[in-house]
């Protein structure tokens, strides 16, 4: 939970330093942000996506897992929920501010797979990495929409915080090659954040969530023939 702390304190932070610097951003700003970012979450990807008990298991698991995610349309009821919030207004607008941010923070791949590989092996570096890029991003959101964007660091808290604790709930049930396997897959699914967050290929990352259910599964029937 520390980590998922940090990442709200991060938007704490970033708040209060866009209220300060307000419309004495440079435009380049938020470019400099989602380039870095997705250059160290590709690496991070990679390094992530060697750990598979089982490639092959991964493999299946990512495709299957696909598929469910694009029929049951993941991705767009996402959008869909954070669209009813997210809307035009006034700048300056304090439930605006909010409801923006907490979208903006909240509704990304990266919040469910870091947590859930923060509560299932206790390395939370993703969330750490997503606590920057919130931050800085929070300083964007607070120059343009004021000050109620602080308050979407308590929907970071418990949305992300539920997720880690899940993790933590079903580690012991997974076993250190179930969660290798889960965590492997969440490596290919910051690589397709990664590419995303540098315009490389847009890919509805969402939709392959599934695919973390499937990867301690699958990896396990495919221990077999090896």
């Amino acid at each position: 939970m520390l980590v998922t702390l940090i990442n709200s304190l991060s938007v704490v932070l970033g708040t209060i330093l866009g209220l300060i610097l307000k419309k004495r951003l440079p435009s380049s700003f938020r470019t400099i942000v989602m380039t870095s970012s997705g250059l160290v979450t590709l690496v991070l990807g990679l390094s992530m996506a060697g750990s598979a008990n089982s490639t092959l298991g991964v493999l299946f698991a990512l495709i299957i897992g696909g598929f469910i995610g694009f029929g049951l349309r993941i991705e767009e009821r996402i959008e869909a929920f954070g669209n009813k919030f997210q809307k035009e207004g006034e700048e300056g607008s304090f439930g605006l501010a909010f409801l923006n941010s907490s979208v903006l923070f909240c509704s990304g791949a990266m919040s469910i797979v870091g947590s859930i590989n923060a509560g299932t092996t206790g390395d939370g570096s993703l969330i750490l990495i997503k606590s920057v890029m919130d931050g800085f991003m929070a300083i964007v959101f607070a120059s343009t929409y004021g000050k109620g964007v602080i308050l979407s660091a308590f929907t970071v808290l418990i949305y992300q915080g539920f997720f880690v604790i899940a993790g933590s709930a079903i580690s012991p049930i997974l076993g250190e090659t179930g969660i290798s396997d889960i965590a492997a897959a969440g490596g290919y699914l910051l690589l397709m954040i990664g590419l995303s967050l540098l315009d490389i290929r847009k890919t509805k990352t969402a939709n392959f969530l599934p695919a973390l259910v499937f990867a301690p599964v699958f990896g396990w029937a495919f221990s077999f023939l090896a």
